[in-house]
């Protein structure tokens, strides 16, 4: 049924009626209904890219699921969002990705989702060592190792440091698309990264696999912004994890305008121990929908003692 007048329709998910704005995606009817729909290549400030498949829903007459956070409401449309089947799906596309990722610091709802499907990577069997530095970025499709049979292939390396502002760990990247969708039409337009390689081996990567020193990146930092896993990480943060000394418990966060210029991005600065260690934005901010460039996200260091900082 439509309200033309209203510009709304309505539609059943999980025998109720949901009414939405024209418009909406079956996501938006979820959430309107107070549905906890799992997502994790999904952000409200980028464009659906439908690769997760975690948010896929049971719709009448559809031979497949489909994901709902790209498929729009459509009138009388009928949707089932806990069935057997959109059950099943969901726990093997996390068991799938946890059992090649390193999902130890994804999101709160990441693992409640886990939780909540009772995800059990483990069922594949014990993951193969890590890749060599710079393994999988020399691979090249079509020149795949026979499996050994004893082990999960996974997509563990080590991590890329190249700077001093932010570290790219892909031992815990679900090839999400966010950073990419960010870096290019959907916020900054500089287009740095991309997917690069086929199949298990594709993987975020630069232009020619270049340095990320040496790339079109301009160190905006809003790839870190979407990041749900912690693939992309401060390094002001990463250093703190790895000297055991990253303590939420002590952590604050406070919401400020960057001084840089007149534009008025706000900024979430989290403080720990009387130190900023990381800058975001709100992505419901009019202003920044959560993006920043290199000033607000990464010029906070002057706040403090320089000389005694041990993340300056």
């Amino acid at each position: 049924m439509t309200d033309e007048t209203a510009g709304r329709i309505t539609l059943r998910i999980d025998d109720a009626d949901v009414d939405v704005p024209a418009g909406s995606t079956l996501l938006d009817a979820c959430r309107a209904r107070g549905l906890d729909t799992p997502t994790l290549c999904y952000l409200a400030t980028l464009t659906p890219v439908n690769v997760c498949r975690v948010c896929v829903v049971e719709l009448e007459g559809s031979r497949t699921l489909v994901p709902s956070c790209s498929r729009r409401a459509e009138p009388g449309a009928v949707v089932r969002t806990d069935s057997a089947r959109v059950r099943h799906s969901r726990k093997l596309v996390f068991e799938l990705l946890a059992s090649a990722v390193d999902l130890s610091l994804a999101d709160d709802d990441v693992r409640r989702w886990m939780s909540d499907y009772d995800v059990d990577p483990a069922r594949f069997g014990q993951p193969a060592p890590a890749a060599d530095h710079g393994a999988r970025d020399a691979r090249r499709p079509g020149h795949h190792h026979p499996p050994d049979g004893a082990t999960v292939e996974t997509v563990a390396q080590p991590v890329k440091t190249h700077d001093d502002l932010y570290v790219r760990d892909y031992g815990r990247c679900i090839l999400c698309y966010k950073c990419v969708e960010a870096c290019g039409p959907d916020a900054q337009n500089t287009f740095a990264i991309a997917v690069a390689g086929r199949g298990f081996d594709a993987r975020i990567s630069t232009e020619f696999d270049r340095r990320l020193d040496d790339s079109a990146c301009v160190y905006c930092g809003n790839c870190i912004g979407v990041c749900p896993t912690g693939a992309l990480m401060f390094k002001s943060e990463y250093d703190l994890r790895q000297a055991g000394t990253w303590a939420p418990a002590r952590q604050s966060s406070t919401r400020t305008v960057c001084p840089y210029c007149g534009v008025g991005c706000n900024l979430n600065l989290l403080v720990q121990d009387n130190r900023i260690v990381r800058v975001t934005s709100p992505q419901d901010h009019e202003v920044t929908s959560g993006h920043l460039c290199i000033k607000g996200r990464f010029g906070w260091t002057f706040v403090q003692n320089v000389d005694d900082d041990p993340m300056a």
